[in-house]
């Protein structure tokens, strides 16, 4: 369906009408719009996905900017609803083959790619939290510049050639657009013997992105082979692969466009183990092993370079957890002695041998727990190690206050440094020792109502005073781990669906206003005092807005339910219009609808929180001021130490409501440290 449909593009121009950056008589100079007219294209064919993202076959543009893929309700006149996902900034040209992250579930039906400019000169895509203002689509011949495709949500699944014991394998990605698992048939499934090729399926899958799926066989294979992994569906709801016991009437496989949505790999029936090992940039503290196989199960030990002068035991730098026979990948081996110069270290993978499940080799003077060996002896593998930093941060939804780098290793302390898609700071962390930290979360400095790409970068504590002073000192101190003559980095995608600025405020008690709130499909916001983090996820309701429609709107005025007695703490939650009523039933639905945006690193619900001083008839009260802090004291009393949890996604999905809105702590934190 590669054709520009012309009720979509009525549908758009009479939706953005008033919206600068949407026709050619609002989108710049007359320079800037002869160049729109004659170079933006864009070609988006159909195709099936799993679910997270599409592919964009081609999109040309001339000064820059982005493809941004809308839902079918574009067709129906909602242009800010409708939007689905947005690629990164892309520079000036001709881009093919543009994966685009999709924010919301693929549904059956017709997708837009449309063709966006930059305008504000951000690099971050605002058409939707500016409400149509910036960033706008390029257009020609008065035309909005777009190509519209038939998506249909299936399926992916990839599995690399591997060595296995015969009882397992592990299948690297699967991706499924509505959960199921992954089926492991033999080549027979080739010939036509559907149910008799299956040797083995996963447990089952949540829709999204699986990786590393051990799968094991109930029928091994006894010699080399080829094995075909296949995606099927839960189509009975029960979590249960009946595909088989059924006769293939249920739990049937995933359909792309050429049939049923599998992959094949060659598999070597082996007793051999082996291991490889990349040449890697540490923090010193850990490294990662790319893959191991271990036929009758153990661990993996890193050696020293002394290992090679006959230092057998004192050699040892440390050992994975216990390996379960078969193929590994990306084991992680966190060091015992951390490395402070560049050097070899050398991989071995060790037996299980007295059967305990911890690795004795050394205590046991190696009486226990010995290499494997092969035709050529021990098995090993050797690479080159640079000791610097390293940085992990994986794409994430996020309220807008902060983000989280999965992992560090500093091999002398510091910071993780957040840049935005300019450059430029926009959030550092605390100070972090030497070592490994997981999970760290790092504060911005202001909030985004706009996804866009962050790239963390760890930095020295160059100066010794446990504070990141790299931007104001000029880049004299605290500057970044390098390796490979550039600076140590990791970028990631970091999506904002909704942001609530909340400010502490005076209030009458009857009404309290929030600063901004951004939705990227629309919705409400809730007000819920402090009681929320006590577990009260109801009963800590106090009042909600109006239906706010998607995009950022300014200064809104709650009215309370239950008017305010004294100074407190309020917690701000942006939610859903699940239901497309536009009226708020969360409450009344126990639940099941209208239920609150959320992030996904961590896990939690889209808040903010603030101090509210009541007012009183006369202000001759000195202890006001005092009361406020104590409203902020007993949220940070009742906020320290606990997680946020709630669903994340974009529609209800809501099991156990409760438990999961009552932890939102962890987002208050990210917000007061804020302040």
């Amino acid at each position: 369906m590669r054709k520009r449909i012309q009720t979509v593009l009525i549908a758009l121009t009479v939706v953005t009408a008033g919206f600068a950056g949407v026709t050619a008589a609002e989108t710049g100079t007359a320079t800037e719009q002869a160049q729109q007219a004659t170079g933006a294209s864009v070609t988006f064919a159909n195709q099936t996905t799993g679910g997270d993202t599409v592919v964009v076959d081609s999109v040309t543009l001339p000064n820059g900017g982005y493809v941004t893929i809308h839902g079918p309700s574009l067709a129906d006149g909602d242009t800010l609803g409708s939007v689905a996902g947005t690629s990164a900034y892309l520079e000036p040209g001709t881009h093919e083959n543009v994966t685009v992250t999709l924010t919301d579930p693929v549904s059956e039906g017709s997708y837009t790619a449309m063709a966006h400019q930059e305008s504000d000169g951000d690099r971050t895509y605002e058409f939707v939290a500016s409400n149509g203002s910036v960033d706008g689509p390029y257009t020609a011949d008065g035309n909005v510049v777009v190509d519209s495709a038939t998506v249909t949500p299936s399926a992916t699944v990839s599995m690399a050639d591997q060595p296995t014991t015969g009882d397992s394998v592990v299948v690297d990605r699967v991706v499924l657009s509505a959960g199921g698992f992954v089926t492991v048939h033999d080549a027979t499934v080739t010939e036509g013997a559907v149910l008799d090729s299956i040797r083995g399926t996963s447990t089952y899958l949540d829709a999204g992105v699986h990786e590393d799926v051990r799968v094991e066989l109930d029928e091994p294979v006894t010699g080399n082979t080829t094995l075909v992994p296949m995606a099927h569906m839960d189509t009975d709801g029960d979590e249960s692969y009946t595909f088989d016991t059924s006769d293939g009437g249920a739990d049937g496989p995933y359909v792309g466009d050429d049939g049923p949505v599998v992959d094949t790999a060659a598999v070597t029936v082996s007793g051999t183990s082996m291991a490889n090992m990349s040449d890697q940039v540490t923090g010193g503290s850990a490294v990662t092993v790319d893959s191991v196989f271990v036929p009758e199960g153990g661990f993996v030990t890193i050696h020293d370079a002394t290992l090679l002068e006959g230092a057998t035991f004192d050699s040892v730098r440390g050992t994975s957890m216990y390996l379960e026979p078969g193929y590994h990948t990306d084991v992680t081996v966190t060091l015992d002695s951390a490395v402070s110069n560049d050097t070899t270290l050398v991989a071995m993978p060790h037996t299980d041998s007295d059967g305990d499940g911890n690795y004795t080799f050394v205590e046991s003077d190696g009486g226990a727990d010995g290499p494997y060996t092969d035709a050529d002896g021990i098995v090993t593998d050797a690479a080159n190690v640079t000791v610097s930093a390293t940085v992990s941060m994986a794409d994430q939804q996020s309220g807008g206050n902060a983000v989280v780098i999965d992992r560090v290793d500093l091999s002398e302390g510091g910071f993780v440094a957040i840049h935005g898609p300019t450059g430029a700071v926009v959030g550092a962390s605390d100070y972090l020792p030497a070592g490994v930290h997981e999970d760290v979360v790092v504060t911005l400095d202001e909030r985004l109502t706009s996804g866009q790409t962050l790239v963390a970068m760890p930095h020295y504590d160059s100066d010794g005073d446990e504070n990141y002073t790299f931007v104001e000192s000029g880049g004299d101190a605290d500057g970044p781990y390098v390796a490979g003559g550039g600076p140590v980095t990791d970028s990631a995608e970091v999506t904002i669906e909704a942001s609530v600025g909340f400010e502490p405020q005076s209030s009458d008690g009857e009404t309290v206003t929030v600063e901004s709130a951004t939705l990227q499909d629309g919705g409400f916001v809730t007000i819920h005092d402090a009681t929320l983090l006590a577990g009260a996820t109801f009963d800590s309701i106090r009042g909600t807005s109006t239906y706010l429609g998607p995009g950022t709107h300014e200064n809104v005025t709650v009215t309370l339910d239950d008017p305010l007695a004294e100074n407190t703490t309020l917690v701000p939650m942006a939610h859903r219009d699940t239901d497309g009523d536009e009226a708020y039933t969360f409450e009344q639905s126990g639940g099941s609808a209208d239920g609150p945006y959320a992030t996904s690193f961590p896990p939690g619900a889209v808040v903010a929180a603030a101090p509210v001083t009541v007012q009183t008839v006369d202000d001759g009260d000195t202890d006001g001021d005092q009361m406020t802090e104590t409203a902020t004291e007993e949220m940070t009393g009742m906020t320290e130490g606990t997680a946020v949890r709630t669903t994340g996604g974009s529609g209800p999905g809501f099991t156990g409501i409760v438990a999961l809105l009552a932890v939102v702590a962890a987002a208050l934190l990210a917000v007061r440290s804020q302040r």
